[in-house]
């Protein structure tokens, strides 16, 4: 097989949540590059629009629409599936990878529909998604999950606590998953960031002590770029990644392994 097979997407059709900016955006970007027809959904439509715009005008080609979506209303969910089947027919690829952090903290302080929020939006919505692609998928016996969750879901926390606790939810749904899709030839697996600098992890990185601390702690001596996640997407969504499914993917330059 020719290398560039490996990670030819061309004719597959590709759904990322949460890319309208940052991590998201990159994946759909690299996405259509290997030329997949890509779904750009978040909350906000003009975002997606411009995002969409832009990518059409690189590849010269309609390789993105946009498709607003709340992933927490699971109505708003099914109807951008259903566009997306109504426009390209199928849905080879779905990458989850809209979340929501809205709570820094002690355990102590997160009040219940905060804590909920957290897990519906990072946990809940994966899972109807998934739901409602794996049908299709199914019968073509031919599908590629990639859940985007964090290297806070290997690790404790004093002040992100809710939000590790979705993500290592997010690693335990793409196994069990895995087990339940496979013999359908659906692969699911996980990709774990570590600190990557984009708006939604601002708060880390947007500050000179924190953001030394991190670049100390890596063995890298730097923190990622959202270009950096599209690539293991890639890998992941391609035949370069066809035998592997129920793996978490931890890209983080080394943060974890050296304790950080």
């Amino acid at each position: 097989m020719p290398k560039q097979e490996l990670f030819d997407l061309t004719g597959k059709v590709a759904i990322v949540t949460g890319s309208s900016r940052g991590i998201g955006r990159a994946i759909a970007e690299r996405l259509a590059d290997a030329g997949a027809n890509v779904v750009i959904s978040s909350r906000k439509a003009p975002l997606c629009e411009d995002v969409a715009a832009a990518i059409n005008a690189k590849q010269g080609r309609e390789a993105a629409i946009a498709l607003p979506a709340n992933i927490s209303d699971k109505g708003s969910l099914q109807a951008m599936v259903d566009a997306t089947l109504a426009a390209w027919g199928r849905i080879d690829i779905l990458v989850c990878n809209a979340a929501t952090n809205p709570y820094y903290g002690p355990s102590s302080g997160i009040e219940d529909d905060v804590f909920r929020k957290v897990l519906d939006n990072n946990v809940l919505a994966n899972h109807w998604l998934v739901q409602m692609v794996r049908p299709q998928m199914a019968e073509r016996k031919d599908g590629a999950i990639v859940i985007v969750s964090s290297i806070g879901g290997l690790v404790g926390s004093d002040t992100i606590g809710a939000y590790n606790i979705s993500k290592a939810a997010d690693m335990q749904m793409a196994r069990n998953l895995a087990v339940e899709l496979g013999p359908q030839n659906t692969r699911v697996n996980c990709i774990a960031p570590g600190l990557i600098k984009t708006d939604f992890s601002k708060a880390l990185w947007d500050n000179e002590k924190t953001l030394g601390y991190f670049e100390t702690v890596t063995p890298l001596r730097r923190i990622g770029n959202p270009d950096e996640i599209a690539g293991a997407a890639v890998f992941l969504a391609s035949k370069a990644g066809a035998y592997m499914t129920g793996q978490v993917m931890v890209v983080d330059g080394g943060t974890t392994i050296a304790g950080g």
